[in-house]
């Protein structure tokens, strides 16, 4: 990664396989609350916020329920199962890669869509969050990826131009925005992200042992 002072990590499907957690817990809630909605839908809001998800939902079903309601009672699924599950473990080579970064001098940031409180759960959980000197949540900014906005904010927050950050996503949508925000992006294929057209990244890499600082 030459001219990288920083590295920006997304983090659902890239430190955490969470993707089929939250596919399992955004079901639940549209069953609990009798809202029709097809599964294979949810690949296209992969790094997205669940106001987009569940906005679009409800505007497909005549309802009084918000889109809040619904994003707080999978927001209260989603963090039971991740705080008691035993299965949820970092991806591997995920920390390996992390702490060589650190060890080169290579700032740290987390920019994920998810709330910032389940970011610093899991960033604690898997014994990283001492590396990482920004973390920016999606849910506290006006726009989502593919807006670039969490990437700036990012590179904001470490002091470091554009140009010089790399980032690490799963998704088309996190792809989109890193490259909007005018970074270089290497793209993780995880297979639980679903069909991500990862064809906009800068290269593709299937394990994190490919990734060098």
């Amino acid at each position: 990664m030459r001219k990288t002072a920083a590295v920006i990590f997304d983090m659902d499907g890239v430190i955490v396989d969470s993707e089929p957690l939250h596919t399992a817990t955004k079901m639940e809630t549209f069953h609990h609350f009798g809202i029709p909605f097809e599964e294979r839908r949810l690949e296209q809001y992969a790094g997205r916020t669940s106001k987009e998800l569940f906005s679009d939902a409800l505007a497909d079903c005549p309802t009084a329920l918000t889109w809040k309601e619904l994003a707080d009672y999978k927001h209260r699924l989603y963090i039971d199962r991740l705080t008691h599950a035993a299965d949820i473990v970092p991806i591997s080579g995920v920390v390996q890669l992390i702490a060589r970064l650190h060890a080169k001098g290579n700032l740290l940031a987390v920019a994920s869509s998810t709330g910032r409180n389940i970011i610093e759960m899991v960033l604690r959980r898997f014994g990283v969050r001492p590396y990482f000197t920004a973390v920016i949540s999606g849910a506290e900014l006006p726009r989502s990826k593919p807006d670039p906005a969490i990437y700036r904010k990012a590179a904001d927050s470490l002091g470091i131009v554009p140009a010089h950050c790399t980032v690490i996503e799963d998704a088309a949508a996190g792809i989109a925005a890193a490259k909007a925000a005018g970074m270089t992006c290497i793209a993780y294929h995880n297979p639980n992200s679903g069909n991500q057209d990862l064809s906009r990244a800068d290269w593709i890499a299937e394990s994190f042992d490919m990734i060098e600082p």
